[in-house]
Formats: C-alpha cells, structure tokens, sequence
C-alpha cells in the first residue's frame, strides 16, 4: 500500500481530550499509522500534543500550530471567551488554514485533505478549495428538539433553542458553507437529519458516519465492569444536566413505572440541577433518585459498573459517547429515537422510543423500563451484543482503518480521472 499524503484540518484537537479535541486527536492519530499526515491545529492544544508526542513517536504525524493573526483563544479553559467570540475565532482559523495549506500544498503536493473538527455542518471549511481531492467530516449539528417538547422548557431553554436555530440558519446561507458542500468528494454526517441539511446545501455523497469513538483500552476497560446479580436494578444516566439532555423525561417515566424495588441514579451537574431535584420531590421518587453529580471518570465508570440500564433520552445529540460507553460495558440502552443515539442502539443493544409527543415518550419509556427491569436474560443478550457492535463498529481502530480505505478510494478514483483528462 502507497503512502498517501494527508491533510487534516483540525481546529480542535488532544490526546486524553473527550468531546471535539478527542475526535480530532483519533482520527490524527489512527490515520498516521498508514499515511503521512500533516495536521492544522491551534496553538492552545500545543501542550497537550507536545507532551503526548514527546513520549510516544508517530512518525507519520506532522503537526502545524496555527492561529489568525497570532490570537491564540484557549476555550478549553471558562471564562476565555464567549461562545460567540470561539464562533468568530473558528471562522478567522478557517481562512488561515487555508492559506498555510496552499503554501504547503506547494511545497509537498498533498493527495487528500479532509476537515475533521469542528464537527459542524453549517461552518464553511476553507481547505476545500485547495485542487485536490476533499472530505467534510464528521459534521453534525442538523438536529432539533422536537417543536412538542419545548412546552417543557423554560425561558433559557427556549432562548438556546431559538439562537441555536438563528446561528444555524445563518450557516446555511453562507455561500462558503454551500461551497464546502458542493466541493466535497465525500462528506461524513453523525445523523440523517445532518445528512438531509447536507444535501440541501448541495453536497453530492453524503455518509451516515458517528463522530464519536472508544479505544481499544477503553474497550477492555468498560469490559471488565461486572453486571450487578443482585436487586435493586438500577437505572443510570449521565451527562451535562442540560434542558435537551432530557433527563427530566426520564425521571416522569421511572415514576411512571412504579418500579418499587429500583433506583435511578444520576451522574453529572449543570443549570438544571436544581429543578431536576424538585421534580423529584413532586414525583414522589425522591427516595430512590440519587443524584451524585459530576465525578472523575474513574469514579464514573465505577457507578456505570453498579448500574443494570442506561437511560438517555437526549433530545438532539450529535454523538451520544455515553451510549457508545454503555454498550461498551454490556448495558442495554434505552434512549429516544433521535440524533446520534437513535443511530448508535439498534434493536439487539437496546429499545429505541419514538419522540412524538412529551406524554407518550415518558408513556413509552416507563414500558420500557418496566420490560427491561423484570428480564434479566434480555438485559445481558442485549449487553453481549452491545459490546459486539462496539468492537465492530465504534472503536476507534476500527475507524481508522474504514478511514483509510476510504482514502485510498478516492486517490485512485481521482488518479483515473486525471488520466483520462
């Protein structure tokens, strides 16, 4: 197999990082091990890659800290910025990149680039410009919380929603956003309703692609968390206690239930805390409701390991790494049919519920509580194979490799057609 020489825009991007700089980091650092690569970044994940590559070589892996006009914004740190000051520092980065990459492009004659993160659709990716074959994703960010269930919001909440709709909008008429899409060989969407935006904005090839991924330590780390074999059966969630995380759905349907003998624990802290609490009260579930707030993921993983189910009935997740880490540890997931985690559970892994209404999603929910709670021979065939689908699909080697071959497709595709030009 011919080394291919990679170009990899990735604004946000780690080692030991979760969220954007994680998926970043992976994709780096899995399709280094096949083909040179030669990766955009900014300068505040300097540290982090410095020390990482200091101990570990990857050959392969050439990196390019970059930032418009020398401002370096670390968002990973509270406080550095407004959300609408990392928007405006993003798009700036975007067009420097563009400019390094054609110097580079130049100097080296690249064979693919491909733009990782930010993992979303309605921000233009200036490397597409660049006379070589190219790939937008994963992208996502084209979901929404169904226009019925915001009745339950509260003033924030809908003020989110509607500047979440308002700031997509505006991508979707930016004509660099079309752009991106029209010059994509390939773009990699987390969800349908990602992809159905992509078309729109007149992408040709779109594929149905998680943005999210485990390694294979963390496989075999989630693997050795042993299923409870006594009662109660517990339900767990974990999150950012966020309005369209939904975990007050969650708590009306184990009310609903009547589960007696259960528990419901809660990991994780955020605005909603506090109301989350009174809805407990006024359920009636305070007793069996423990909320244990945000914890190290050591600690985490060990409360996972004490837990039966995953309840996430998310609302419009892009990715769902919390499912993905769930089925990891053999525990069926119950979730809404929605976004990334109505993608990621199948009906083998878990039960799936349909979002029409708040009413009948917390209806559909309790049932499925029920159904799970009392058939412990469902809970571990659906954990089996939840890790199958896992080590299948979602680990992060597994990725890499899909990755590369999809590469590979597209040098040669695009040699031919220089030929026969």
């Amino acid at each position: 197999m011919k080394q291919l020489k990679i170009l990899i825009s990735a604004y946000a991007c780690e080692p030991g990082k979760g969220s954007e700089p994680g998926v970043g980091w992976n994709v780096v650092r899995e399709v280094s091990k096949f083909h040179q690569v030669w990766v955009l970044t900014s300068n505040c994940h300097r540290q982090g890659m410095e020390t990482y590559l200091a101990d570990n070589s990857l050959p392969n892996l050439h990196v390019l800290y970059l930032d418009p006009l020398g401002w370096i914004l670390d968002w990973n740190h509270e406080g550095k910025g407004t959300q609408w000051s990392v928007h405006f520092h993003y798009y700036l980065w975007q067009i420097w990149a563009y400019f390094i990459s054609r110097l580079l492009q130049k100097q080296i004659s690249l064979d693919i680039v491909h733009h990782v993160t930010y993992v979303r659709y309605s921000s233009p990716s200036f490397v597409s410009l660049l006379p070589i074959p190219f790939i937008w994703g994963p992208v996502g960010g084209g979901e929404s919380a169904p226009k019925k269930f915001w009745k339950d919001f509260s003033l924030r909440a809908k003020a989110y929603e509607t500047a979440r709709y308002l700031l997509r909008s505006l991508g979707e008429i930016d004509p660099f956003v079309h752009m991106t899409a029209k010059r994509s060989a390939v773009v990699r969407a987390t969800t349908e309703d990602t992809a159905k935006r992509l078309y729109r904005l007149g992408a040709n090839h779109v594929q149905i692609m998680p943005e999210s991924g485990l390694s294979e330590e963390d496989i075999a780390c989630l693997a050795q968390c042993k299923i409870p074999d006594s009662n109660p059966v517990r339900f767990i969630s974990m999150g950012r206690l966020l309005h369209w995380k939904g975990f007050h759905l969650g708590l009306r349907a184990f009310a609903q239930a009547g589960l007696a003998d259960a528990e419901y624990w809660i990991l994780g802290d955020g605005p909603e805390k506090e109301q989350l609490h009174i809805l407990t009260q006024d359920l009636g579930i305070a007793q069996q409701v423990k909320f244990w707030g945000k914890l190290p993921r050591e600690e985490t993983l060990g409360k996972l390991g004490e837990s039966h189910i995953l309840i996430h009935p998310s609302l419009h997740d892009s990715g769902g790494w919390v499912c993905m880490e769930a089925m990891a540890a053999a525990r069926p997931v119950i979730c809404l049919d929605l976004g990334g985690p109505g993608s990621q559970v199948t009906e083998e892994t878990g039960l799936k519920i349909k979002a029409y209404t708040p009413e009948q999603a917390v209806s559909d929910l309790a049932n499925a509580m029920t159904y799970l709670a009392g058939d412990p021979g469902l809970r571990l065939r659906m954990g089996q194979a939840g890790q199958k689908r896992v080590r299948e699909t979602f680990s992060w080697q597994s990725r890499g490799r899909q990755l590369v071959q999809l590469y590979e497709e597209i040098s040669t595709k695009d040699k031919s057609i220089q030929k026969l030009g």
